[in-house]
């Protein structure tokens, strides 16, 4: 189990010095957003997104985000980072700038399908920002796990299949990394369109939850009510892909309403129950590195699963870069324990189960009230973390075993304290920040944003191995950028029948 590999992606909005959703277009001084492999953009221009590679130590994967931060913070001019993952002031959804990708078929197809998420979910929605996991486990572990599980199947059917175990595991007791590490309890009142019209008041400026762990993982945010009526099965990789790809070609009445071309202009690239794979949220995804031009659903089918995406995890305004090391070791440990673990089929009812303790624990999570769903019958959410901790720390003594240290099982201990006193939590903290300093929630935001701009600042400067390593990528970028255009020569037209065209992805 030791050395699986750790990659994180990082969202983080763009907002000029007083605090507004930026305007400008991507920083050229951090390449092109469609080509550079550690920066890139996601809905918004303004949502920058940092990508960390593949490594097998979380110091590693710290230490590239910390470098990623620091080369990029010069290059933003008099602008900030937003430290939150609910956003900054916003403008009304037509002056929120779609992420642009230059003039080829792929960057145009990929600003439509922004567009299309516009007019499906609205804009404000698409600037929350969030934190993404990326976990393998080491190649050794499996044959030697397969061996242990007395099968006899394909390699890569065992995988694929341990892995769905995870996943299903993931989406059971994925509340607890709601509780642990959410740190979205409130929100600016700028992005008040999408909250409930007796959402509590914390000022003028800011509504809130008492309880809440993640507005972001609830229905104000990325718990889509849109996308509730999906069955996508995690029972096999046949069925999964199976009933993504159908998502994709099911016309959906309310998508037809909008239109798809229209006046000779794409609103979305089609007017289906998804547009394309991504669009389906979901706080953990099975993923496999796509070739060039290859669909995720083609990519699985092709090599079934080679790691997973956790997208359930917020960005914490107390981290400079968003994230440390106990959260990246525990969420391994996590993870290992979630594969390990006993995964049984789902069904119907354990969907309902798992989706309404994850919208209870967003909102609700600290409240010492709220009960929990499980196999039909209520339990507290201290009582079910605490059968799940132990479990954690003996992935955690195992982990600590191989590398000769306690890091993994220090880690579960930290997170064992927010279990026993729920005002250790993130959540619980920023409330606290903003009751005591009498400061609205945006105040609190910017003042961060400028502790952490501060913060890169003061460090050494960057060793010039790597300042030369993010410069050359993205001066590198920009000409594959270049590349790229020149040889988009069939129409847009054309280029998006032969991606949607029925493919062994689809069968």
């Amino acid at each position: 189990m030791w050395g699986g590999y750790k990659g994180i992606e990082k969202e983080s909005l763009r907002v000029s010095a007083d605090g507004y959703l930026a305007q400008t277009p991507h920083p050229v001084g951090l390449g092109s957003a469609l080509s550079n492999r550690f920066i890139t953009t996601d809905f918004s221009e303004a949502l920058l997104e940092f990508v960390t590679p593949a490594v097998p130590h979380t110091w590693e994967a710290l230490r590239d985000l910390c470098d990623i931060h620091q080369f990029s913070y010069p290059r933003l001019n008099d602008e900030l980072l937003w430290v939150a993952s609910m956003p900054c002031k916003i403008p009304q959804d037509p002056d929120i700038p779609l992420a642009r990708y230059g003039s080829s078929n792929v960057g145009r197809m990929k600003t439509i399908y922004r567009n299309g998420l516009g007019y499906r979910y609205g804009r404000a929605m698409q600037t929350i920002a969030g934190l993404h996991f990326n976990y393998s486990l080491p190649e050794k572990f499996w044959p030697v796990w397969q061996e242990l599980e007395k099968s006899s199947a394909d390699p890569c059917v065992f995988r694929s299949s341990a892995y769905l175990g995870l996943i299903r595991n993931f989406r059971r007791l994925g509340w607890l990394t709601l509780y642990l590490f959410g740190s979205s309890p409130a929100l600016c009142r700028s992005f008040s369109g999408a909250a409930p019209a007796n959402m509590p008041e914390l000022d003028g400026m800011t509504l809130y939850e008492p309880f809440a762990t993640s507005l972001r993982m609830s229905d104000l945010g990325y718990s889509n009510k849109t996308q509730a009526r999906l069955n996508i099965s995690l029972n096999s990789l046949d069925e999964y892909i199976t009933d993504l790809s159908r998502a994709i070609r099911t016309p959906d009445a309310t998508y037809e309403k909008i239109g798809v071309k229209v006046n000779g202009e794409y609103r979305q690239l089609n007017a289906n129950q998804l547009q394309i794979e991504n669009e389906y949220y979901s706080p953990i995804r099975p993923k496999r590195v796509a070739n060039s031009g290859e669909r995720p659903t083609a990519a699985l089918r092709r090599g079934g699963i080679e790691y997973v995406e956790v997208r359930s995890l917020d960005l914490n305004v107390f981290d400079p870069v968003g994230i440390n090391q106990n959260v990246m070791r525990f969420t391994e440990a996590f993870l290992i324990y979630c594969l390990l673990e006993d995964s049984p089929l789902l069904d119907d009812e354990g969907w309902d189960e798992f989706a309404a303790n994850q919208t209870a624990t967003a909102k609700r999570g600290r409240d010492p009230e709220l009960r929990l769903r499980r196999n039909g019958k209520d339990i507290a959410l201290a009582d079910w973390a605490n059968e799940i901790l132990p479990k954690v720390q003996e992935v955690a003594a195992l982990l600590d075993q191989c590398g000769n240290s306690d890091d993994y099982s220090q880690a579960v201990a930290a997170q064992q304290a927010l279990v026993d006193d729920p005002e250790r939590t993130p959540s619980a903290r920023l409330l606290y920040e903003l009751t005591s300093s009498g400061s609205s929630f945006f105040e609190f935001a910017m003042a961060a944003a400028k502790g952490h701009r501060d913060y890169f600042a003061a460090l050494a400067p960057l060793a010039a191995d790597r300042e030369k390593l993010f410069a050359t990528e993205a001066a590198e970028s920009l000409e594959r950028l270049r590349e790229i255009e020149a040889s988009s020569t069939e129409s847009l037209d054309e280029y998006l029948a032969a991606y949607f065209a029925p493919d062994t992805a689809q069968a």
